[in-house]
């Protein structure tokens, strides 16, 4: 681990950063516990291709602090964590979700998983078999995740619309929609049943078309989505897509999806603010399924999507007006706020 990363660990206040090796599954992972002062920490397990184990370290340290951000700015009594397991051809990939099951349970309830990208019901199944500290993604279970989130996102678009315009207007709107995933083809559908137009991107060419055939939706090339002018672009894909070049090619007027850690970095936030373009901070927008698998797990409620979207989209209300009336950019307001709340638990439990 570098110097830079040592330092960044200490300034962000993370609680714990573990390495994970097991040499029968050929896993290679981490786990980051960014914090755990207002109660259990809560993140799913990433699996990704990554450069190198680098790469993974510093993603999985993002996560993990943009899950602490989400349930502070949701006023959740939780905190966030993130694991990310390094997707490699010679994975057993059964035995790493076991292995990583057991490194759950050693945590004694201190974090809750569930899934992320590269991590869905067959996939938690294996983790479930060593833990109970896993989200059942089955009638048990606290209900679909991913239509949790996709309320959110659509509830927080609609705010933005509102933000600027005073109204929604569905059937005069454009969305390009990044991403047609499991919360990004039900972030399309909804927007499509609302009247919008909405213009899609997937790489996977197959379900792109069954998807776009199903809902009436437009596809476009996945390399040039960023080109194409509309109201509203929304990521729901991987992060750190806003970046100097993408940021000066964007054509819309608001940027709300469902994608973790849009912007490469802070500045690129500021960036769209002086350029006039709505950033609706991820961590506001995109805590859904947090939401509901946080209630679930620590009050027994299984929260109505028609809840989750009121929660969601209130919050997105508040980070945008409270932009405004300070002129910042909404991505600054949300960190800022999210950090009091964050430092405000923490010295409560000192």
């Amino acid at each position: 681990m570098s110097f830079e990363l040592l330092d960044q660990l200490a300034r962000d206040g993370f609680e714990e950063i573990v390495a994970l090796h097991d040499r029968r599954s050929g896993l290679r992972a981490f786990l980051a516990v960014h914090d755990s002062s207002a109660g259990r920490a809560f993140g799913g397990i990433r699996r990704w291709s990554y450069f190198d184990e680098e790469q993974a370290l510093r993603d999985c340290m993002r996560l993990a602090r943009a899950m602490t951000h989400k349930c502070a700015l949701a006023r959740l009594p939780a905190g966030g964590a993130k694991m990310v397991l390094l997707d490699r051809a010679d994975l057993d990939v059964p035995r790493a979700y076991r292995f990583l099951g057991d490194v759950v349970q050693r945590l004694a309830g201190r974090f809750y998983t569930g899934p992320d990208v590269g991590t869905n019901a067959s996939e938690l199944a294996h983790v479930a078999e060593r833990t109970r500290f896993v989200t059942d993604p089955g009638p048990e279970g606290p209900g679909e995740l991913a239509e949790a989130t996709a309320s959110g996102v659509v509830a927080g678009i609609a705010a933005a619309l509102r933000h600027l315009d005073g109204q929604e207007d569905w059937p005069r709107r454009t969305v390009v929609v990044q991403g047609l995933g499991e919360v990004g083809s039900r972030v399309a559908v909804a927007l499509r049943e609302h009247g919008a137009r909405v213009l899609a991107s997937e790489i996977d060419s197959e379900r792109a078309r069954a998807i776009a055939a199903a809902a009436d939706l437009e596809l476009l090339d996945p390399t040039g989505e960023v080109d194409v002018p509309s109201d509203v672009f929304s990521p729901c894909a991987l992060g750190g897509i806003l970046h100097d070049l993408s940021v000066l090619r964007l054509r819309c007027r608001i940027v709300a999806g469902a994608a973790n850690n849009v912007l490469a970095s802070a500045a690129h936030g500021d960036q769209l603010h002086e350029r006039g373009v709505l950033y609706v901070p991820d961590f506001a927008i995109n805590s859904g399924a947090l939401i509901r698998g946080a209630r679930f797990h620590l009050d027994g409620v299984r929260e109505p999507l028609e809840r989750i979207a009121a929660r969601v989209g209130s919050t997105v209300e508040q980070v945008l007006r409270q932009a405004r009336d300070e002129g910042l950019a909404p991505a600054r307001v949300a960190e800022r706020e999210a950090e009091l709340l964050v430092e405000r638990r923490r010295s409560e439990r000192r």
